[in-house]
């Protein structure tokens, strides 16, 4: 291999892209001089990828876009003019109950009462009245307006023509069907959030017609309103004033039959509405109460009595005769127990004092007694009063039983009076609230702003319809550049090559014109020179020792630029000092010869098939015109080129030209279709594809690099042909490469370099080559996909 060292120090400044010196192994014998993995893709969004897009398809856009233009200015002439006038209404909910039986509205009654409303004003019974009020059955041009979208309205608005309507061809009764039917549908009543009001729009295409219906809709609502309320309140007060008369007549006859009944009967009534027997029999029960308490309370103390206990009776104890002659009684005994112990019983003194005590507990036991004996009086009392009242309670109870017997009757005559007279005062109470509520005749609706004849249209609206048709026109480009993309599988940028391949982009070769072509490669300040140059530096970093001894270079695809990327190599190489051997290893359809101006008559293939003189064996190695570059040209076509490439022979050949010469470089042919590029890629210590942009498919040149790794080439990565450089469309300026930098003007556009020379004039355009190219690609890329689908 070439030395890499010995590269820098031939490679001076201004040679192509300084690229970094750090390489990284793939693990597949392949080298990115990038330092980045492309087995792994960023699939995040990437805004320079919609500006690649955008630019890419500017054109395309800015049709679409002109024509959405001239779309919304034409939709907009075509419609007629139409105005809109607004009144805000609002809807006036009770807050108070107007009878008793009714309950106090809620929130929730509050908004069905607005949504209520809203329907009633939209209701064909208030279009009617609309109608009637403002005539609109009788104005043609209110019931024959011009068509709300139509061709000829460019005509109309253009000119000032218009058709005249008639309306004697329609009934009266069409007539007003007709204007009814233009009221509800062009009428709008709306909820104004959070609020009590309504606001109520019309549209009409004459302005004096939308203001007048909107206010007329809010006006005939709140008369339809109170032509109700007036109507229902006359028919409920003739109802109610009926029923007062009748009532008012049943009570009077019920009155009469109860008075009649209580003064046959006997019947007398106190004024609480008792009788007098059953007040009676009240006051003896509670009497009887209280005998039987006082009779129990004296048989208790008649029981203390009886059992010797009379001096521990409460009046005994509370008598104060009683309690005098205990104290003194008490006085003497403590006067008697003191002398006792001085005196003996016997002595006067003491029997004196015994005296005293015996007649004063004779007097305490007489008193005992006679308290105990009015306790016992008392009690039979107490007896004799609770049998009387009892005699005389079962008196009225016999008489009570008598009484109820009558006051069945009174009761039912009684109770229907109290009904009659209930009806007659809820009656007449109800007759007053309807005759004060006829008078006030309460609004349910106040109108807050009157509609005012507007000046401009509402609709239609040209910014409006312009945004809207550019909007969809730029939508219908978006689908189609999206369709395009989906349809085109080729490759467009070098980033595509990196993601899809997963190769390192060592060179990004601009497009030219096939007439330019040579004197782009001849110009060594030219893009495409500087551009071969960058590759050939990128190459001396595709390997751990430089640059390979032998280089294949091979494409997916015939008319990829491989021939001119291995001559213009090979050129470069040599400028370094390097000695190049340039092999043309298309033994089906050569080009090399004509790139260097030479013959084809002997070559590779004569010296695999040992068709040539030993004499000429010095000769067939051809010098060229540029320094150190020798070139192997593929001789005579043979009938079997993989067979002979796939000899020993072949094999051999690549060995001893690698000690002869620094650097080989074997123009392949094309990998698809073929065998002899895996073959000749196993030959070689690296190989080099050649990828056009907007040419080949993306499917083939997968399938071109599977075949490759799958021979065991050593592919070192991958150069992109025919890339527009000076059309911006990608921002690779700062990514890549910057052509704007080093281009001198020289080149613009690529052209195919080993075309066949014998295609009509017109299949030698540029132009005519990209577009089938381009419909070949989209054409192969949908098959593709339904093939894969399928």
């Amino acid at each position: 291999m070439l030395d890499r060292n010995r590269q820098h120090q031939i490679a001076g400044p201004g040679h192509g892209q300084a690229l970094s010196a750090e390489l990284y192994y793939d693990g597949a014998q392949n080298y990115s001089s990038y330092g980045r993995d492309y087995s792994e893709h960023d699939e995040r969004f990437n805004p320079l990828r919609l500006l690649f897009y955008v630019v890419q398809y500017r054109w395309l856009i800015v049709m679409m876009a002109a024509a959405g233009l001239v779309a919304g200015m034409v939709v907009t002439m075509m419609q007629t003019p139409k105005y809109l006038a607004t009144t805000q209404l609002e809807v006036l909910v009770p807050s108070a109950k107007v009878f008793q039986d009714i309950e106090v509205v809620s929130e929730s009654s509050d908004l069905r009462a607005f949504q209520t409303a809203r329907e009633k004003l939209k209701s064909r019974a208030l279009a009617q009245r609309v109608v009637f009020q403002l005539g609109l059955s009788e104005k043609p041009d209110f019931l024959f307006p011009t068509p709300n979208f139509s061709p000829s309205n460019i005509f109309y608005r253009a000119f000032g023509i218009s058709k005249a309507p008639s309306i004697e061809e329609k009934t009266p009764e069409e007539r007003e069907k007709i204007a009814i039917g233009r009221v509800m549908n062009d009428l709008t009543v709306t909820l104004v959030s959070n609020t009590s009001l309504l606001s109520i729009a019309f549209a009409d295409q004459n302005p004096k017609y939308a203001s007048d219906i909107a206010n007329q809709v809010a006006q005939s609502f709140i008369d339809q309103r109170l032509d109700q309320t007036s109507e229902t309140s006359d028919l409920a007060r003739q109802f109610i004033q009926e029923q007062v008369l009748q009532v008012k007549q049943k009570l009077q006859k019920s009155e009469e039959e109860l008075v009649a009944y209580a003064k046959d009967a006997g019947i007398t009534i106190t004024g609480e509405e008792k009788s007098l027997i059953g007040s009676n029999i009240e006051t003896l029960n509670t009497a009887l109460a209280t005998a039987i308490q006082e009779r129990l309370d004296a048989g208790r103390m008649v029981d203390q009595i009886d059992k010797g206990r009379g001096s521990s009776l409460g009046p005994v104890l509370e008598s104060e005769g009683l309690q005098k002659i205990t104290e003194k009684l008490s006085d003497l005994t403590s006067q008697y127990q003191q002398k006792l112990g001085i005196l003996k019983p016997g002595f006067p003194e003491m029997q004196q004092l015994q005296a005293q005590i015996k007649e004063l507990q004779r007097l305490y036991d007489n008193g005992v007694l006679t308290i105990t004996d009015s306790l016992r009086q008392k009690y039979q009392e107490a007896q004799n009063k609770e049998a009387d009242l009892k005699t005389k309670l079962a008196e009225m109870e016999t008489q009570q039983v008598i009484f109820n017997d009558k006051n069945i009757k009174y009761t039912i005559l009684k109770r229907e009076v109290d009904s009659n007279r209930s009806q007659y005062d809820n009656l007449i109470a109800k007759l007053n609230e309807v005759g004060v509520s006829s008078e006030l005749k309460t609004q349910s609706a106040a109108i807050v702003d009157f509609a005012t004849q507007p000046n401009n249209p509402y609709s239609p609206r040209l910014s409006v319809n312009l945004a809207v048709a550019l909007a969809l026109f730029l939508a219908l480009s978006a689908s189609i550049i999206y369709i395009i993309e989906l349809l085109n599988n080729t490759f467009t940028n070098p980033e595509q090559i990196e993601k899809e391949l997963g190769l390192a982009m060592l060179g990004i070769l601009p497009l030219v014109d096939d007439r330019e072509l040579i004197a782009s490669i001849a110009d060594q300040k030219s893009g495409l020179s500087e551009a071969y140059r960058s590759l050939r530096t990128s190459l001396q970093f595709s390997g751990a020792e430089g640059a390979p001894r032998s280089l294949l270079v091979t494409s997916s695809e015939p008319s990829e630029g491989k021939s001119t990327t291995s001559f213009k190599l090979g050129q470069d190489f040599a400028a370094l000092g390097a000695r190049v051997l340039i092999v043309d290893g298309d033994l089906r359809k050569p080009n090399l010869h004509r790139l260097f101006g030479l013959d084809n008559t002997i070559g590779l293939s004569n010296l695999l098939t040992n068709t040539v003189r030993k004499e000429d064996l010095a000769s067939i190695f051809r010098a060229t015109k540029y320094p150190n570059v020798t070139v192997l040209t593929s001789g005579t076509i043979p009938p079997n080129p993989a067979d002979l490439l796939s000899s020993p022979k072949m094999a051999l050949i690549v060995t001893n030209l690698g000690k002869r010469f620094d650097l080989v470089i074997i123009d392949a042919p094309p990998i698809v279709g073929l065998s002899d590029a895996p073959i000749l890629s196993r030959l070689a210590e690296g190989t080099l594809m050649v990828i056009s942009t907007n040419q080949v498919t993306r499917k083939s040149a997968k399938t071109a690099l599977k075949r490759l790794r799958a021979a065991g080439a050593n592919v070192v990565g991958a150069a992109m042909s025919k890339f527009a450089v000076n059309k911006f469309d990608y921002n690779y300026g700062y990514k890549y490469m910057n052509y704007q930098y080093y281009d001198y003007g020289t080149p613009k556009l690529e052209g195919k370099v080993d075309d066949g020379a014998d295609q009509p004039a017109y299949a030698k355009s540029t132009a005519f080559r990209r577009l089938v190219r381009r419909i070949r690609s989209s054409v192969g890329g949908f098959v593709d996909r339904a093939k894969s689908v399928s």
